[in-house]
């Protein structure tokens, strides 16, 4: 599906005739909630961290990213490993929005109400709208996300090759014939991405509590939820820096 976090899951033992909420160690969507929440609230005490000292925001990036993969990786979910990357990642979170704040006053608090708006949109479509992930939809994402990575390697060579000298690199352009940012646009077009993201985890989710993955599971789904909800939270920061331009 979207998250390499979910590719290797593991169900609870069923009993012939017996309701789902019978399957010994099967995973509730509780469990995902509870477990996906106190991922975020020591994500947020990490940040807190991280914004009182942002020089910390490269030890933040690298432990979170190694953990990260070792999570993403492990058979088994390690509920150390998914905690270890919250602390770590807001760390580098809270660091990188201070930088934000400093230079955009107000512009966190934005980029928090969007991502908790875009989040419950998408919940909502998906509660009530009846929006599922499907092989189609799995597959324009992929390779949208492909061709998102493509691009975004590409703006890094190019700032640290000093080619473009602008704040975000190709973003920071105008497209052609108007003052709007190159990067409002692939923004918006990234943060529809995460949305979908958002979807194909809900309906990851769903899927797991259907076929009574164990309960461990949700340790998995919760740190698959962070991961695109970080992203998300980065994606609008960044546009939001792009629309408020020079202030």
């Amino acid at each position: 599906m979207s998250n390499p976090v979910f590719s290797k899951k593991q169900k609870a033992p069923t009993f012939r005739g017996a309701p789902a909420i019978d399957a010994a160690g099967a995973m509730t969507y509780d469990d995902v909630i509870m477990k996906t929440l106190f991922c975020m609230g020591v994500l947020v005490a990490g940040g807190v961290i991280g914004w009182a000292n942002p020089s910390l925001v490269l030890v933040g990036v690298v432990v979170a990213t190694v953990l990260a993969f070792v999570s993403i990786f492990k058979k088994t979910p390690s509920p150390t490993l998914v905690l270890g990357y919250a602390a770590f990642e807001g760390l580098a979170l809270g660091g990188v929005s201070a930088v934000f704040e400093a230079r955009y006053e107000g512009i966190v608090i934005q980029a928090v109400l969007a991502t908790v708006s875009v989040f419950a949109a998408t919940l909502a479509a998906f509660k009530f709208g009846g929006f599922r992930a499907t092989p189609a939809m799995v597959k324009m994402v992929l390779v949208a996300m492909i061709g998102y990575l493509v691009y975004s390697v590409i703006n890094l060579l190019l700032v640290a090759f000093h080619v473009v000298n602008t704040p975000f690199g190709i973003n920071s352009l105008k497209i052609p014939g108007t003052d709007i940012p190159i990067g409002v646009a692939v923004g918006l077009i990234v943060v529809l991405l995460a949305a979908f993201n958002l979807i194909m985890d809900f309906t990851t989710i769903e899927d797991d509590v259907t076929s009574h993955a164990l309960q461990i599971e949700s340790w998995r789904n919760a740190f698959g939820l962070m991961l695109t909800i970080v992203w998300l939270y980065l994606e609008i920061l960044r546009l939001l820096a792009l629309l408020r331009g020079d202030d």
